[in-house]
């Protein structure tokens, strides 16, 4: 007897506060200014939202010089360094900062422990635009932590003030694994005042973990180019999913991988709308997977302001 097919659906997914502030920043921004409004780099890491915004007016450029001068400029979630922030001053350009406030921490603890003399381990992904940004806030002082592998091509001297701090999306035991190394090779390296993998990356693993073992195949959904989406793919497997894989749309999952699997896990990355994730239940339900269990393992109920110039008039006259 064959066993009953079922989908374990991930909670929490999809949106977090920071990226549900960055995408309506864009959007009211479109509603106040009209298009174009400029966007530096992707707002967040999807390709429907990004695609979603460009329909509506956002002009996404890779460096803020693209922009005409005096335009309206929305930095992404990911934040940007001092160095960003010169260049608009330049072009005169009237910015919005889309910035995620967990990352935000993240850039006023490098100034802070820049002051105080300390050189920083950052524990993150070369290239990523929040390592870049973060990084800019002291580049003399702050040291890139890519991997495990990254730790044997560090030194400094024994009485070198040391601090580690990481990029917030990353997979926290991962991380966890490397800061154990770091401390093995520097034992006074000091400890962020507080975590600063975000809540929302740490609840969806959490949630992958509770699910994983239980899965012979684990869907995400996200961009390939979203860190913590990959780090889901990467979660489930290391916890007992027998295949994994990351899509953007219910039209990538291949019908092979469903041949002979009778519980699958869904879930999705702090950037993806939920509607995708519907596409991609929908898509298995035509497959036979129309038994749906949610398995929640953490209510989130943070928000975050929108920029001052964009939150309702009523409100701000309060």
């Amino acid at each position: 007897m064959t066993a009953p097919k079922k989908i374990l659906l991930a909670a929490p997914r999809g949106y977090c506060a920071g990226v549900d502030r960055a995408v309506e920043t864009v959007e009211r921004a479109l509603e106040k200014y009209g298009a174009p409004v400029y966007v530096r780099k992707e707002i967040v890491h999807n390709r429907y939202v990004v695609d979603t915004l460009a329909k509506r007016g956002a002009i996404f450029v890779d460096e803020t010089t693209e922009v005409p001068e005096g335009s309206h400029l929305v930095f992404s979630a990911h934040g940007v360094s001092p160095a960003v922030h010169a260049e608009a001053r330049e072009l005169s350009l009237q910015t919005l900062d889309a910035t995620c406030p967990l990352v935000t921490k993240v850039h006023n603890e490098v100034k802070r422990f820049a002051r105080a003399g300390y050189q920083i381990l950052l524990i993150g992904h070369e290239g990523h635009e929040e390592v870049e940004g973060t990084a800019g806030e002291a580049p003399d002082v702050v040291h890139l932590v890519d991997g495990v592998e990254s730790v044997d091509r560090l030194s400094f001297p024994d009485d070198e003030k040391l601090v580690w701090l990481s990029q917030t999306t990353l997979s926290v035991d991962e991380t966890m694994q490397i800061v154990r190394l770091l401390k093995a090779k520097f034992p006074h390296l000091a400890d962020p005042p507080s975590d600063d993998i975000c809540y929302a990356t740490q609840n969806r693993q959490v949630a992958v973990k509770a699910i994983a073992e239980q899965c012979q195949l684990m869907i995400v959904v996200g961009s390939q180019n979203s860190s913590n989406s990959k780090r889901l793919v990467e979660v489930a497997l290391q916890h007992g999913a027998e295949a994994s894989y990351l899509v953007d749309y219910a039209t990538q999952v291949d019908p092979a991988w469903l041949e002979g699997v009778h519980t699958i896990g869904v879930t999705s990355g702090a950037s993806v709308p939920e509607i995708l994730v519907r596409e991609v239940l929908e898509l298995l339900a035509e497959h036979g997977y129309t038994n749906v269990e949610e398995v929640t393992t953490a209510a989130e109920k943070l928000v975050f302001a929108l920029p001052r110039v964009l939150r309702p008039a009523d409100r701000a006259k309060r």
